[in-house]
């Protein structure tokens, strides 16, 4: 190993790979069927060793179902892929999805009941006869917290409990979902000749992101159809600004002024059209209103999840002045349970927790005690309740913080079903038995009714034989085949009743020593931290950034310049008292004085792979459903030593390489040949080896025109070939061994820049010149075109990777 420390190297090789080794096939890892082993004398039809078998499942992520064909060997899922016939996914599958495999394999996960307790006495204790002298005839001491869901089999249990416990408390919460109301917003982009994007990520973030960002890139594929166009404003760059035609960076305290000019522009009759202080380009806004209008009924206008109430109901007037909505935009009850109940928020469980009337509270999943503000210190509200149960896949914080902690079964172990973002109810399926004898939500449920034995598969059929979507055997394996009930998304409803004055908007507030504002918003990698735990998504590189195990203070150029901060340089924020530290990074193309920060970080639970990875932003958060604080303090702090930032940008990049001219669409429409470099005469001192009539040939193509960036192939490739992760240390010195990479460059002034996204994978060269220079024949062409490696004769001269042009060629001692 050279100079390489045996000792850490060891400790953190099998720190992060032991998911890896896990997935790659140790034998302990699938707990089959408690079954006598007998010898296939007749073999199952439906069974061969070797071959693959595909199951349609859902994953649940803030609550809405994204469908999902899971791929098993002999009993052990391998691969993710999306569901084709789902509306969510469309056979696609996001970074989450993919990643999620790892999770199930995760050796990190909670593995009993902790303080050596058993499930049955656990389930004992939640029997109707034992709780309810504790939380009364009524179960006004009894209190429930789940994360958001779209269950219809959650709901009928609820219906069950509820008639047990009629004074029963039971809220949702994630931090990424806000208050949802009863009625939300479906869009069509297929439909979208012209789009507004203001701080909303749809191609990379979202329930139907996947759907979305397929809906976009087909309007894309053929401008001969004619193509779409999109405007992006957003205060840091996303996968989708870098995907804009046309992207400012605007402050978030400025889309709400920028949304009341564009109505007033779009409709002047509402109200007076006004001159908000607004940093944008000299008539931009002129320019995006008078698109609109020309492509009246065919355009969008979109608002971020995280913009104010008062933004929301703003794009939707612009939507309704236009004609859009009822074409391009609608509206449908949202499937989650309580939406749009402020009895079921987590404020309404802090307060009864705050008040002492709790008893008992049963978690169900989430991470309250490290998801939420300081300032609302969940820690210690928990700390009251005299009896706590914790359901979770971690020992996590606020597994610590309770009083009994259950293991939870991963989604490919057990049974349950949600709704899409549409409506379209989903099933969940599981692909193997629970590894560490976790317990599903079901299962939880069952056990409250006071039926701690109840079958989920059981309670699953007769809740969708009741609601008609399995009247029979057949129908049920149909839906149970396909993953989803065909024909079951959520009717249109009449837009919710809004009344928006223009009037004039408040100026954004001006800088003015130091103050700035702080953007609180989702990881790219780890979501809000129930991810974090996941080697592949920490050592994936972010979309824009590409920084890897850790999180950053991303600002502007100017911005950095102003207060005298480089990349890697650690920044005091601070505000009404509270103060957070964390690494700058500098980011071109960010708005200036504003700061982004990302959730899901600094963790302290057990989770080995997450621990004291980053900084905790959710300390550092103002309060709940509050995305932007303003009047910030932001100062460098001049004693503390530089972080160092795992960023793979710089790493292989081909910056400076001559660059062929762009093709324009007016070009391409009138017939123009695309620029191409002269041909030029092939200059080897071997003749060409004699290619036979039909030749295989092995290639691998992107379409530039609509790849987005979003990283997911980089993690569907890790997964597929079993990659393994080297983690920070070693990714500081450029040694992570993704075979795919999305470089991302910079074209244009460093305050404002375009983003390119330049893909780049394993080339499978026709004539590849890390074959010729091997000096032990390791690299070698096969007679179907692959670039091939063996690996036993490999002495480490590492001439391949030096002269791969493409910089994809890899050699890692690991």
């Amino acid at each position: 190993m050279g100079d390489h420390d045996d000792d850490f190297s060891r400790r953190s090789f099998l720190k992060a790979l032991g998911a890896s080794l896990a997935l790659a096939g140790l034998d302990g890892c699938t707990r089959m069927p408690a079954e006598k082993i007998l010898p296939f004398v007749h073999q199952p039809p439906e069974f061969t060793p070797g071959v693959p078998v595909h199951y349609a499942t859902s994953m649940l992520i803030d609550g809405y179902a994204t469908g999902l064909v899971v791929e098993a060997h002999e009993g052990r899922p391998t691969k993710i892929e999306g569901n084709p016939e789902h509306p969510a996914s469309l056979g696609a599958a996001g970074v989450f999805e993919q990643a999620s495999l790892l999770q199930l394999y995760d050796p990190h996960r909670a593995a009993s009941v902790r303080a050596g307790r058993r499930w049955p006495r656990v389930a004992a204790a939640m029997r109707p006869d034992k709780l309810r002298p504790r939380v009364g005839a009524r179960g006004a001491g009894l209190a429930l917290l789940l994360e958001p869901t779209s269950s219809p089999l959650v709901k009928d249990l609820f219906d069950r409990l509820r008639a047990l416990y009629p004074a029963i408390g039971i809220h949702y919460y994630a931090p990424l979902t806000g208050s949802t109301g009863m009625v939300i917003p479906q869009y069509d982009f297929h439909a979208a000749d012209v789009i507004l994007a203001l701080d909303a990520n749809f191609l990379a973030a979202g329930p139907f992101h996947l759907r979305y960002a397929r809906d976009f890139a087909d309007r894309r594929r053929d401008p001969r159809e004619g193509m779409n166009r999109l405007y992006a404003a957003e205060p840091g760059y996303s996968v989708t600004g870098a995907a804009a035609d046309h992207r400012v960076r605007c402050r978030a305290l400025e889309l709400e002024p920028l949304l009341t000019a564009l109505l007033a522009l779009i409709e002047p009759a509402s109200g007076q059209a006004v001159a908000a202080e607004i940093d944008l380009p000299a008539g931009w806004l002129d320019a995006v209103a008078e698109d609109l209008r020309a492509h009246a009924g065919a355009g969008l206008v979109i608002a971020g999840d995280r913009l104010s109430p008062r933004a929301q109901a703003l794009a939707a007037a612009i939507n309704d002045a236009l004609g859009n909505t009822g074409r391009t935009v609608w509206h449908t009850r949202s499937p989650l349970l309580g939406a749009g109940d402020e009895t079921a928020t987590l404020e309404s469980l802090a307060a009864a927790l705050g008040s002492g009337t709790v008893d008992t509270l049963i978690c169900l999943g989430g991470n309250p005690s490290y998801a939420t503000p300081a300032t609302m210190q969940f820690s210690q509200l928990m700390g009251k309740v005299r009896q706590s149960i914790y359901l979770g896949l971690y020992e996590n914080e606020t597994s610590r913080d309770a009083t009994w902690s259950v293991p939870a079964a991963h989604y490919l172990e057990s049974w349950g079903d949600g709704c899409a973002y549409d409506g379209t109810r989903s099933i969940v399926q599981p692909l193997v038995r629970p590894l560490h004898g976790g317990k599903s939500v079901i299962e939880m449920l069952g056990a409250l009714i006071g039926d701690a034995a109840a079958d989920p598969l059981a309670l699953l059929r007769d809740s969708w034989r009741r609601a008609g979507a399995a009247a029979d055997d057949a129908a049920w394996q149909a839906s149970l085949r396909r993953g989803l009930l065909p024909g079951s998304a959520a009717p249109k409803v009449p837009a919710p009743a809004r009344t928006v004055q223009v009037g004039t908007p408040l100026a954004p507030a001006v800088s003015t020593g130091g103050q700035i504002e702080v953007v609180f918003g989702p990881d790219a990698r780890v979501h809000d931290g129930s991810f974090s735990n996941n080697p592949w998504l920490q050592e994936l590189p972010d979309p824009v950034t590409k920084l890897t195990w850790d999180n950053a203070g991303l600002l502007s150029p100017a911005t950095a310049r102003r207060l005298g901060v480089d990349s890697g340089d650690v920044i005091s924020l601070r505000r009404a008292g509270a103060e957070l530290r964390i690494p700058a990074l500098i980011v071109p193309g960010h708005a200036d004085d504003s700061v982004s920060l990302q959730f899901g970080y600094g963790r302290t639970g057990a989770e080995a792979t997450a621990r004291a990875v980053g900084v905790d932003v959710y300390a550092f958060w103002p309060a709940l459903g509050a995305y932007v604080a303003a009047g910030v303090s932001v100062t460098r702090v001049a004693d503390a030593a530089r972080h160092e930032l795992a960023i793979t940008q710089t790493h292989w990049t081909m910056e400076g390489r001559d660059q062929a001219r762009s093709q324009t669409v007016e070009a391409y429409r009138s017939g123009g040949a695309p620029h191409t470099s002269p041909p030029r005469r092939q200059l080897t001192i071997y003749d060409p080896p004699p290619r036979p009539a039909a030749p295989h040939q092995w290639a691998m193509t992107i379409d530039l025109g609509a790849c987005t960036g979003c990283s997911a192939c980089v993690v569907a490739c890790q997964a597929e070939n079993n990659i393994p992760v080297v983690g920070r240390d070693d990714v500081l010195k450029s040694r992570e061994m993704h075979w795919i990479r999305l470089d991302r460059y910079l074209v244009g002034d460093e305050e404002d820049p375009e983003i390119v996204t330049q893909p780049m994978l394993c080339q499978h060269c026709e004539n590849a010149p890390c074959e010729y220079v091997c000096p032990v024949g390791a690299t070698d062409h096969s007679d179907e075109g692959l670039n091939e490696m063996i690996y036993n004769r490999c002495v480490g001269t590492r001439y391949c990777s030096n002269n791969c042009p493409y910089k994809v060629r890899r050699f890692n001692w690991f």
